[in-house]
């Protein structure tokens, strides 16, 4: 994969994942320094779940910029997109203009993750697939040597901003790289599809109804944002494909379909990852002690599994790789049942060390499973609907760590982290967070089972 036309080609997929990826990191390092330095704590989760909004449209739309513009072209207006949000965040005088710096940051992040994986089913060979998906976790593992270090870093010298602008030329450089190597010309089919606006619209505000749920520890108000959101969901899933477009290929809806259940899969088992992982830099520092560098490399350790885990099962194949479907959750669920146990709390080496191990658990149950949970998503594509197929990895991905976030923020702000605040506040949040999303991987388990004894 990585000889002759297919290194390049690998160059510019690994390279929009890294992009991505990086940011995440150092944003979720650099997060409890902004909030000291600018406010906004009531808002935390609210980085996270603008940022992914913004994200699902762009992975949602990239079929058709793809098409639009050709690789070339695609390329270079999603990198250009994530330097402005950039830059946006750098220069943010307080919480709501940083906001909107990552919606602009998300929606050409959105851009680079859903090209990539639309990439891999042009350019590169069926057989191929779990090598380039492979390649594309490994660089979430490479973030987690970058990410942390730029973020943690610069927080440590009270200069957050700087780790926003460090990002800016490196995606400028990108863009500039990206068109000097890709093709102009577009392939696939998603200018013969109307956008699915509608789609978009109602998974955008179901994810605000959790988030603004979220903005207050009243049962109340939290079930009356879940509520809202579950609406607007339901009308989502009734009128996709109606409209003559379709954000989803056909048969996602439905638990009976192959394609539904791989879908539910990565759903479940990611939500462990993306919804607590915002978190954790904040728990290590207020209740273990850490300083923003040595938390931001800790709360990694989540991705650092998740690509070894992916890297390891990538080359399992004719049925050998359905243990891995049904030990993934297993992991994951006994790294979040010690995080529940050990995170609350303040203690020694021992609970660090412990904590680490835990960390890497959950990660590495999600990538056990996850080559072979997308190469499943690409060979089930409904005929006609391949390149919405590719796009929808991303979507699905993207919706679960938007919608997780939105709930985690909305746990979190229940158990106390803003009232009453401080280390026993924190604490609580920390054990109801871990608690509650350790039901992710269960409910994995047994949608993996499904999967492995039906097909």
């Amino acid at each position: 994969m990585l000889g002759g036309r297919n290194g390049a080609r690998a160059v510019i997929l690994a390279g929009g994942v890294a992009l991505h990826a990086v940011n995440v990191f150092i944003v979720t390092t650099i997060l409890p320094s902004v909030v000291a330095d600018i406010g906004g704590l009531d808002l935390y989760a609210w980085n996270t779940t603008l940022f992914v909004v913004a994200s699902i449209v762009g992975a949602a739309l990239c079929a058709r910029l793809l098409h639009g513009v050709g690789p070339r072209g695609a390329y270079a207006v999603a990198a250009l997109l994530f330097a402005a949000g950039t830059t946006v965040c750098a220069a943010a005088p307080a919480m709501p203009v940083m906001l909107m710096g990552r919606l602009a940051q998300g929606l050409g992040g959105g851009f680079l993750f859903g090209l990539s994986y639309a990439m891999i089913r042009i350019v590169f060979a069926e057989p191929l697939w779990p090598r380039a998906i492979a390649l594309t976790s490994a660089m979430w593992g490479v973030a987690t040597l970058i990410g942390p270090a730029v973020g943690g870093v610069f927080a440590e010298m009270g200069a957050w901003r700087a780790a926003f602008w460090s990002m800016v030329p490196v995606t400028l450089a990108f863009a500039v790289l990206a068109f000097l190597m890709l093709p102009a010309g577009s392939k696939g089919e998603g200018g013969r599809r109307a956008p699915p606006l509608a789609q978009l619209a109602l998974l955008t505000l179901a994810v605000l109804a959790l988030s603004v749920g979220s903005l207050r520890p009243d049962p109340l108000w939290n079930a009356g944002g879940v509520a809202v959101a579950g609406l607007l969901i339901a009308a989502l899933v009734v009128i996709d494909g109606r409209l003559g477009s379709r954000l989803l290929p056909t048969g996602s809806y439905r638990p009976t379909t192959r394609l539904g259940r791989l879908f539910g899969s990565m759903c479940l088992l990611s939500v462990a990852v993306t919804s607590t992982e915002t978190f954790v830099p904040l728990f290590l520092q207020v209740l273990h002690g850490r300083s923003p560098l040595v938390a931001g490399y800790l709360a990694a350790l989540m991705a650092v599994g998740w690509t070894g885990g992916s890297i390891a099962s990538s080359g399992l194949h004719g049925g050998a790789e359905r243990p891995v479907l049904l030990l993934g959750p297993v992991v994951s669920l006994a790294g979040m049942l010690v995080l529940a146990a050990l995170i609350p709390g303040s203690g020694g080496p021992a609970a660090l060390a412990a904590i680490c191990v835990a960390l890497t658990a959950v990660g590495a149950g999600v990538g056990m499973g996850w080559p072979h949970l997308l190469t499943g998503v690409l060979r089930a594509a409904p005929a006609g609907e391949t390149d919405l197929t590719s796009a929808a990895i991303t979507t699905v991905q993207l919706v679960a760590t938007a919608l997780g976030a939105a709930l985690a923020g909305m746990v979190v702000n229940m158990a106390g982290l803003t009232e009453p605040g401080g280390i026993g506040g924190t604490a609580s949040a920390a054990l109801w967070l871990f608690l509650v999303f350790a039901a992710a991987p269960v409910l994995a388990l047994l949608a993996a089972r499904r999967l492995t004894q039906g097909g």
